[in-house]
């Protein structure tokens, strides 16, 4: 953690940097794969592929794997290359997803690829005092598991309204958080290391844009269901921010047929009516568990509680018919819910599939409604993808510690 960095700047116009980024992303969805290859998909001349493979070895991105060369008996034999994921030096990249009760550290290889985890609780901690405790948690954490592999920064996910252009949180009312410099904060107590943070439904978004389903990179909406309930939006590859980067609240989403008093004053509001808190209070209310934890439902259920099933799936009807709205106005390619039950339960899946296909006016595909492609590990997969989106659109940047 406290080595010097390696730096590696690379010179020229905005082409190469281009060059360089869509033949990263050619090897990340092909790899391993040969230089002629890259050139054939990507649409590059053979010589830019040469010149920009040779960059990105050397900043340690892509490697060479001359064990899997086969020659075809016409010219030179082709060394396939491949993102650099070796066990020993591949570089890496933290990512902590900073929830309600707890946060949740990950460390993930080129291809957003879990390596290893763990859970960081809240308890007893006061709200301002997160980032100093969260932050060091999470250099022990990198300190137990990182075994000296280059570190290409931290990526940081969290609910509510976030500025990743100033490393803001700006607004995040469960935590009380408002004009936060969670970036600077995190940074401070990390040595240095770059640190990116977003919206966490704006990450998963981006994790499924690198390295979820190919509709994705067309079009699609991302809807969290947490503590915290908002969504996100991807055109052609890239996660729209809006004006302040405010865009995805949709706390307020009306969802048919819901009748419950949001704090708003309004009635039928989407967190008041689907959030892990408003379910958590209601099957407390049903007694169905001791006190309000979403997760302990999710157990219920799985363990044979048919009250808790039934709570579940009233749940995933409300996140049904809110999708539909979603669907109607927006028509995307790909709908990805983040929610826990059904990524735990498919048939929770198929409950959000049928009411949002019964409400919709557009929607007769359901199976375009999916779950995260990290399933349960989406959150720090996502928060990784907060430095590896940046990372794959400008990689000739490449800070490495």
């Amino acid at each position: 953690m406290t080595a010097a960095p390696r730096l590696f700047r690379a010179t020229g116009d905005g082409r190469r940097e281009t060059n360089a980024a869509t033949v990263l992303r050619t090897v990340l969805d092909h790899g391993p794969v040969a230089r002629r290859t890259i050139a054939d998909r990507s649409g590059l001349s053979q010589a830019a592929v040469s010149r920009q493979c040779t960059d990105l070895v050397r900043l340690g991105l892509v490697r060479e794997l001359p064990e899997l060369t086969v020659g075809n008996g016409v010219g030179r034999p082709q060394i396939p290359v491949d993102l650099h994921t070796g066990e020993s030096d591949g570089p890496l990249v933290a990512g902590v997803h900073i929830g309600v009760p707890a946060s949740t550290f990950g460390l993930l290889d080129l291809r957003g690829r879990l390596l290893d985890r763990r859970t960081f609780p809240h308890d007893g901690i006061a709200a301002g005092d997160l980032p100093p405790r969260i932050a060091r948690g999470l250099r022990a954490f990198l300190d137990d598991v990182r075994r000296d592999r280059p570190l290409l920064g931290v990526g940081a996910a969290l609910g509510g309204w976030v500025d990743p252009v100033s490393g803001t949180a700006v607004r995040h009312h469960t935590l009380g958080w408002a004009g936060r410099p969670l970036a600077a904060e995190l940074a401070g107590e990390l040595g240095g290391l770059e640190v990116r943070v977003d919206n966490h439904a704006r990450a998963v978004a981006q994790s499924e844009i690198l390295f979820g389903r190919p509709e994705a990179r067309r079009s699609l909406v991302h809807l969290f269901i947490g503590n915290v309930v908002d969504a996100a939006l991807g055109i052609t590859g890239l996660v729209h921010q809006g004006p302040g980067s405010g865009a995805g609240d949709v706390a307020h989403l009306p969802v048919p047929d819901s009748t419950v008093v949001c704090p708003c004053g309004r009635s039928g509001c989407l967190e008041a009516t689907a959030s892990n808190t408003a379910m958590a209070r209601t099957a407390v209310r049903r007694g169905i568990v001791p006190w309000p934890d979403a997760f302990l439902v999710v157990d219920a259920a799985a363990a044979g509680d048919r009250r808790a099933d039934r709570l579940l799936r009233e749940r995933a009807r409300a996140v049904g018919r809110a999708t539909a709205l979603l669907l109607d106005v927006l028509n995307p390619d790909l709908v990805v819910v983040t929610e826990h039950a059904s990524l735990t339960n498919p048939e929770y899946l198929e409950e959000i599939r049928g009411a949002a296909v019964d409400h919709s006016h557009v929607c007769q595909d359901p199976e375009r409604i999916v779950s995260p492609h990290a399933g349960t590990a989406v959150l720090p997969v996502a928060a990784g993808a907060v430095v590896l989106n940046p990372l794959f659109r400008s990689p000739l940047t490449a800070s490495v510690r």
